[in-house]
Order: structure tokens, then sequence, then C-alpha cells
């Protein structure tokens, strides 16, 4: 079993210039899969063509990330809607609130995020979960939709331990990358108090890439230096976490 990086645009812009280099490496690194979620009608195309290029590797999300929540949102799930009416998805991601950037379609972030967990309901897939600034109000919005059968991860998680558990509790997997090995970011006190089987790993490329690299554009190979660092903090081999994390994506996602 190898690395599943659960989290990362490999569509975006910034790898025109060398998708096929990245995906190589990544291949060598020992990743089995990378799942790509979305973020509004305008990347779409991009992400569905990279999928369809490497079908057995990059796998797609369809949804409408909170920053591109606007006045016509309605417009972006109308599509979200009939994406999962013509063909199956691995989750509705990433979604949620982000309360960091701008609050101008605050209600509207909420309004998105309530109808996009009914729509993972509806078709039986889990959530990936975007929160900035917004872990209680995420939280509470879940808690509002869990009656047993939602599921799901709250991508790049960077709260406290006891955000964390109320996660767990709810059923949800956390999701850890390049942040973990950052210095004095913290994350690393709380991961140490949170078993293994809560947590799968991700890059969130080409964003918040691990040191040596913190600055530079992340990709999926750096997954490794998370997995190292993971391994690090629980004192257990690199193959343990790879193991572990890469069965918890597999269980959640469906793999």
């Amino acid at each position: 079993m190898g690395l599943i990086d659960t989290h990362a645009h490999l569509y975006s812009k910034q790898f025109n210039n060398d998708r096929p280099e990245i995906l190589d490496r990544a291949r060598k690194a020992g990743l089995d899969k990378i799942l790509l979620p979305a973020i509004d009608s305008s990347t779409h195309e991009a992400m569905l063509e990279l999928e369809e290029q490497n079908p057995d590797f990059c796998l797609s999300m369809m949804g409408l990330h909170p920053c591109s929540v606007n006045a016509d949102f309605e417009k972006e799930l109308k599509i979200i809607e009939d994406h999962f009416a013509s063909r199956t998805f691995i989750a509705v991601g990433e979604i949620g609130l982000d309360f960091y950037w701008d609050l101008t379609f605050k209600e509207q972030q909420f309004n998105a995020f309530h109808r996009q967990i009914e729509l993972a309901l509806q078709y039986r897939v889990p959530i990936a979960i975007h929160s900035r600034n917004a872990n209680d109000e995420s939280i509470q919005v879940v808690r509002e939709h869990q009656k047993g059968d939602l599921k799901g991860v709250f991508h790049c998680f960077s709260g406290t331990v006891e955000q964390a558990q109320q996660m767990i509790d709810l059923g949800f997997y956390l999701g850890i990358g390049g942040v973990l090995t950052f210095k004095n970011g913290g994350l690393d006190k709380v991961i140490e108090q949170i078993d293994l089987d809560h947590l799968v790993l991700e890059t969130d490329a080409p964003y918040l890439a691990p040191i040596p690299f913190r600055g530079k554009r992340n990709e999926s190979s750096y997954l490794t230096h998370v997995a190292q660092k993971l391994a690090d903090l629980k004192q257990t081999s690199v193959q343990k976490i790879i193991e572990q994390t890469s069965l918890n994506a597999q269980n959640l996602f469906g793999l």
C-alpha cells in the first residue's frame, strides 16, 4: 500500500509547464492515488481532464469552494448538481466556510455549505471541508446534518485538541499536510494527542509546502515529508504511517 494524497489541486495553472513531471515524481515517491478537490466552474474542466488522462491515479471530487461563493452561487450549485447527475465522484469538496479573507457573502457560504452536504447525503459520498477561521461554525453545521450517514474530512486541520475531538466524535477524519512540519506552528502538539486512526494525509498542492520546501510551490511527492514528520511524532515507522493513513483514506473515500 502506498501513500494517498487526499487533497491536491494538481490541475492548477501553476503546474501547466511541468504537470507530467509532477505526476511522475509523485509515482516515484510511492503515491498510489491523488484526490482532486474542486474549486468552481472556472477550473472544473481542467480538473476533469487531468482525471481523464490519469484514471487510475487522479480522482475528482466536485463542489464549490467557500472563497468562490458570491451572489451568483446558485448558478455554481446547479452546475455541481448537473455534474453529479451525469457521473460519480469520490466526494463533495472542497466545501465549507472561510471567514479569513472576506465576510461579504457569509450567509451565502452557510447556505452553500448546507446545500452541498445535502447533496453528499443524497449521493452517499463523503465531504471534504475547508474551514478557515471557522472551525466552531463548521463543526456546528456538520452536527446539524449528522444523523449517522454523513462522513468526511476536515481538510488542512488547524484547530485545538478540543475541536479535533469534536470532529472525530462526529465521525470525521482530520487532513494533515505540510503545516505539521512548520516550526512553532503548534499543530504537532495537537496531533501528538490524536490517534492515527483519525488522520489522513494531504498536500493541498500547490499551497502549504512542507519544510524544507516551505514558501515554494507544493507538489504531491512532498507528502513523504509529512509522513516522516508524523512518524517522528508518533515514534513509529514511516511504513506504519503510510499503511494506517492510506487505510483511513480508502475507508473514507471508498477507494
